[in-house]
């Protein structure tokens, strides 16, 4: 690996291109600072909500307005402590505007959530008006829902206009760089703009075309450019085995007041999702992570727990209930217990109601429940249309072979037959298996009698891995209490 290489950088997809912010366009105003800027505006639209229903509600000679300022502020402190954990502060996320609406106004109710959890907990909730509570919650969320359109408006317009883009300059001719060209164009982000292509090359290439990106000079020019002011961003576009030759535009350009990267190797675009880490003191490409390292292991550990933990003291009188009307209407087992794929393709025992007569099912083997299956008792048809039959699943979360939210773990047969027709299938098992999941709340839940359907539900387990936060978490778990229990498919 060529020196440089390590305080150079490989591009990143996430990096590449982001713009600096030109007022005029010699000024650089940092991301961070924009974050900041964003921030300070949610926290005081906030603010100055709260104070205004104070005044509509209380007026301002209320003895009580020093407990509602500090309630204010704890507010504000918790709504954007909690959107910068989920991402609302990242510039792809401002500009992608309004595409994370959603998850904007669910981490605001659950700001709301903690908070009257705190007031309840520390008996404070009857000292504070709960009109003027959901009036400051509803209009602070209008207010910064506006004040996001109108800046991700303003940052459109002003980048389309040319005040505000990063302007890219591409070194190399072969594939790699029409490969990277071709991705670039893909995210269509009018503040990344490519101004040309560039050839190392004694012999000159100007004229030819690079996925439509014209080749305007050779290196030299390139440092031309540079000092006029006109590029931002160099992107070094050669194979990696090309060492000695990338050593030595580097060196050539370090120089210069630019940032310079290093793109993929043909190899990259397979994997574009890698990232780039140092092994000790070596720099390499980080292709796939293990999922729940770190502290989101220990978060995903502490949800499944004391959430675990919770629900199966909630649950514990209407799976009482369930264990008597399976034995009172059927003879058997009240329990199903059956070995399934869990975490690292380890055999788990997976728990549930048994909902099919006891002489007509097994442990051993496996055939999926249909429509109008005579193996489903009458209690068991309930069960398994409302998903009552997996309740069981809470003791498999508390003796941590299953999570609450994961991939569903599949029968062994059902595995095995999958796995020879899906590339990706096992990689469902890179994590515990759950009791729910983003496939089954996206309706990606019962027979899987076609290898699309089975694909479908693989695709979104997949992304629940790739994509995992608390807020996913907790946005599942929210949307199975309220319409995960019961779906068309279920039989």
């Amino acid at each position: 690996m060529p020196e440089g290489f390590a305080s150079e950088g490989f591009a990143d997809r996430r990096e590449i291109g982001k713009p600096r912010f030109r007022f005029p366009r010699s000024s650089l105003v940092s991301e961070n600072l924009v974050a900041s800027i964003l921030g300070l505006s949610d926290a005081l639209i906030l603010l100055c909500i709260g104070l205004t229903a104070f005044w509509a509600y209380l007026g301002f000679a209320s003895p009580d307005m020093s407990s509602y300022i500090a309630a204010l502020a704890l507010m504000a402190s918790l709504m954007v402590l909690f959107f910068y954990f989920g991402r609302l502060y990242d510039f792809e996320t401002v500009a992608a505007w309004p595409r994370r609406m959603p998850r904007l106004m669910f981490i605001l109710a659950t700001v709301l959530l903690v908070l009257t959890g705190l007031g309840f907990a520390f008996k404070i909730s009857d000292h504070f008006s709960r009109a003027w509570v959901f009036t400051t919650f509803a209009g602070a969320a209008v207010g910064i829902l506006l004040g996001r359109a109108a800046f991700a408006s303003w940052l459109s317009r002003t980048a389309r206009s040319g005040r505000l883009q990063r302007r890219i300059a591409v070194v190399g001719v072969g594939e790699q760089a029409r490969l990277f060209l071709s991705r670039l164009d893909e995210e269509r982000a009018p503040w990344r703009r490519v101004v040309g292509v560039f050839d190392d090359r004694t012999v000159s290439r100007t004229g030819a075309d690079i996925d439509g990106q014209p080749v305007v000079g050779n290196l030299g020019d390139l440092v031309d450019w540079v000092r006029r002011g006109d590029i931002d961003d160099i992107v070094i576009t050669f194979p990696w085995n090309a060492d000695s030759r990338l050593t030595k535009v580097i060196q050539r350009l370090r120089e210069l007041p630019v940032h310079i990267y290093v793109g993929c190797d043909l190899i990259g675009y397979h994997f574009p999702a890698h990232h780039q880490r140092l092994l000790g003191q070596v720099p390499v490409l980080e292709i796939e992570k293990a999922p729940f390292s770190g502290w989101s292991g220990v978060l995903k550990l502490l949800e499944d727990k004391i959430l675990g933990t919770i629900l199966t003291i909630l649950y514990l009188p209407l799976m009482g209930a369930i264990a008597l009307a399976i034995k009172f209407t059927s003879p058997g087992p009240v329990l199903f217990k059956q070995k399934r794929y869990g975490f690292n393709n380890q055999l788990i025992e997976v728990y549930k109601f048994r909902t099919m007569h006891h002489s007509k099912t097994s442990a051993t083997t496996f055939a999926q429940a249909t429509k109008s299956d005579p193996r489903i008792t009458k209690v068991g048809r309930i069960l398994r249309k409302t998903s009552l039959d997996e309740l069981p699943q809470l003791f498999n979360v508390l003796n941590n072979t299953m999570s609450l939210i994961g991939p569903r773990p599949h029968p062994v047969e059902l595995n095995r037959e999958f796995e020879k027709l899906l590339a990706d299938y096992n990689r469902r098992h890179k994590v515990k298996p759950g009791m729910t999941g983003w496939a089954q709340i996206n309706g990606w839940r019962g027979e899987t009698e076609t290898l699309d359907k089975m694909r479908g539900r693989v695709e979104h387990d997949i992304y629940y891995i790739e994509n995992w936060s608390l807020w996913l978490d907790v946005r599942i778990l929210f949307a199975t209490l309220f319409v995960g229990w019961t779906h068309k498919n279920a039989y």
